[in-house]
Formats: structure tokens, C-alpha cells, sequence
């Protein structure tokens, strides 16, 4: 539980940070994700890189009709605020549900997505949303969408120079949004969890938006689930219909916590209470 000797650095702005940023450097933010890792010597750096308290990326807004949160806003900042609450109804839910009093205090979107575990929450709300990721480098900016933003098990279209400024979603007000997740009891991370946003009304959904974490080594969209759903009301009829409708060619993890057969299971258990909580 003792990390590799490295260097650490304080920024005192997002360009000193990107100035400092190299292929064998790493961000810190929050460190509940990095730290462990580097303690447990499955990550290492020759420097650190903190940005935990560059007001930058700090911040929950709206832009336009876009609702822009910092990076470096943290969960419990995220699950309190009135604007997110409002206008992204369901980041609020997520948000008030990863680990525990601790980690929301402490752990930041921006870090948790660039970390990009797979049993994470952020990730099936982000692409419920379809939200965007605005990156940073020293040559510029980008924003690249949440379905391109997760590519693999720790994997993300993050390159080694950029470092995640905020995340952009347009207003999902008026929409209806549920994250229902079934927890590993330790960590709070999901076993399964599924996001699914919809407009309409119980008795008829349309646009309807489905996605899940920790069924596979890449959060994703199941767009089957979403054609098997639209237009349709919540009813029994429905829930299964959604259930069997689940993408069976997505390669499902097995692993010490659950078997591929249980994680099967669970994403129907967890759409169906989904549809439910709408």
C-alpha cells in the first residue's frame, strides 16, 4: 500500500497545469480514484499534478439552455445544487448516490470520469443525457460526446495533454430521469446500474434515452431497449417487452462480485425498477 516514489505539484492555474502535463504525469483532483491506484502500484507517475483548487473548474451555471458543471465540482456540490436539480434532475439522483459521505465530498466528476471505472455512476448519465465532456490541452479546446468519450475498462478518448475542464448538458428540464443501481454493499460502486431519461408521460414515452454501467468493461447506450420502449406507456407489458429487448450481443464482466449470468439478470431487474421510477 505504498505508491512509487514521484514529484508533486501544486497548479495555481489551468495553463500552469497543462504546462506541466506530460505522458507520465497525472492529474489530481478529488484522489479517490487515483489515490488507491497508486497505492495498490496499478497506476504510477513521475509527477502529480494538483488541481483540486483551481477555480477554473469549479462551478455549476447555465449557459444558454445548457447546463455547464465544472470538473472539479464534487458530487455533493453537484447533488445539492438547485440549478442541477432543475435542469439536470438526473445528475442530482446520481450524484447523491456514489459511495459515501466521504467520497462526495471529496471526489469530482471530471476525476471520476477520466478515471472511467466501470462499475462507475457517472457514465450512464452522461450518455442518458447525452451530455459532453469539454477537454483542455495547450493547443486548444474540444468537446467530445459522452458516446465517444468511453471507449474501454479505464480507457477514455482523453489524450495525454488535455485535462477535462467541465461537462455541458443541455437542459433536461420537464424530462423524466431515473438512476436505479444495485450496489456492491462496500464500495457503493454498481454492480448494474441503469439511467433512463424520457419525455412524455407514463402513459406514452417518447425519446426516450437508456443507458447502463457495470454490465460491461464500457458503459453504453442500449439503443434496442430504447426502440422497445418508445411511444409506449409504463405497464408490465412494457417492462418486459424492455427486458427482452436488452442488447444480448454486449459483452457482459464476470468477475468475484457477480458472474456474467447474474449481471444478465440484474440489468432487467434494474430497467424494469428504472421504468418503474419514472
Amino acid at each position: 500500500m505504498i505508491p512509487t516514489s514521484f514529484n508533486y505539484t501544486k497548479a495555481s492555474s489551468l495553463s500552469d497545469a497543462l504546462s506541466a502535463l506530460n505522458d507520465d504525469s497525472k492529474i489530481l483532483a478529488g484522489g479517490h480514484s487515483l489515490i488507491p491506484a497508486l497505492k495498490l502500484r496499478l497506476n504510477e507517475t513521475d509527477t502529480l499534478i494538483d488541481i483540486s483548487k483551481l477555480s477554473e473548474l469549479q462551478g455549476i451555471s447555465m449557459d444558454g439552455n445548457d447546463l455547464l458543471i465544472g470538473a472539479g465540482a464534487t458530487h455533493a456540490e453537484i447533488a445539492s445544487s438547485e440549478t442541477v436539480k432543475q435542469h439536470a434532475p438526473l445528475f442530482a439522483m446520481v450524484a447523491a448516490q456514489i459511495g459515501d459521505i466521504q467520497v462526495r465530498n471529496k471526489g469530482t466528476i471530471g476525476g471520476s470520469i477520466a478515471h472511467a471505472d466501470p462499475a462507475a455512476d457517472w457514465p450512464a448519465a452522461l450518455l442518458a443525457c447525452e451530455a459532453s465532456v469539454e477537454v483542455q490541452s495547450s493547443a486548444g479546446s474540444r468537446s467530445i460526446a459522452a458516446s465517444d468519450f468511453f471507449i474501454g475498462i479505464f480507457t477514455t478518448s482523453l489524450q495525454s495533454d488535455e485535462i477535462i475542464t467541465g461537462i455541458r448538458v443541455a437542459s433536461q428540464a420537464g424530462r423524466m430521469c431515473t438512476y436505479q443501481k444495485f450496489a456492491q454493499p462496500a464500495s457503493r460502486f454498481a454492480l448494474v446500474g441503469c439511467a433512463v431519461c424520457a419525455s412524455g408521460s407514463r402513459d406514452g414515452l417518447s425519446n426516450v434515452r437508456v443507458a447502463f454501467t457495470g454490465v460491461s468493461d464500457t458503459p453504453y447506450r442500449d439503443t434496442s431497449v430504447e426502440a422497445a420502449i418508445e411511444g409506449k406507456g409504463v405497464n408490465q407489458e412494457t417492462k418486459d417487452a424492455a427486458a427482452n429487448a436488452i442488447d444480448k450481443s454486449i459483452y457482459v464482466m464476470s468477475d468475484h462480485f457477480a458472474s456474467e449470468k447474474y449481471r444478465s439478470h440484474l440489468a432487467g431487474v434494474m430497467l424494469g425498477r428504472a421504468l418503474e421510477a419514472l
